[in-house]
């Protein structure tokens, strides 16, 4: 049992922030989109840490529009 808490205490991880949005004026974020940009990095080995609700920049102009940061974790 020690062993087995050691080796949990000695992972290591990477993370990765992720912007979730639906378009570059806003509108509600779709669950389809959510769910694919999940899956996506689910592949890559990537699990889900964090979700939070934020407004995240636009590429154009001053504004902002609702959207998700996930933050995702997967061991190295």
């Amino acid at each position: 049992r020690r062993g087995t808490l050691r080796r949990m205490a000695a992972a290591r991880y990477e993370y990765k922030v992720v912007q979730v949005r639906e378009g570059l004026v806003g509108g509600k974020i779709s669950t389809g989109k959510v769910e694919d940009v999940l899956n996506d990095h689910a592949r890559d080995g990537w699990q889900v840490k964090a979700i939070t609700a934020a407004d995240v920049k636009g590429r154009l102009g001053p504004g902002s529009s609702e959207g998700l940061l996930v933050t995702l974790e997967r061991p190295v």
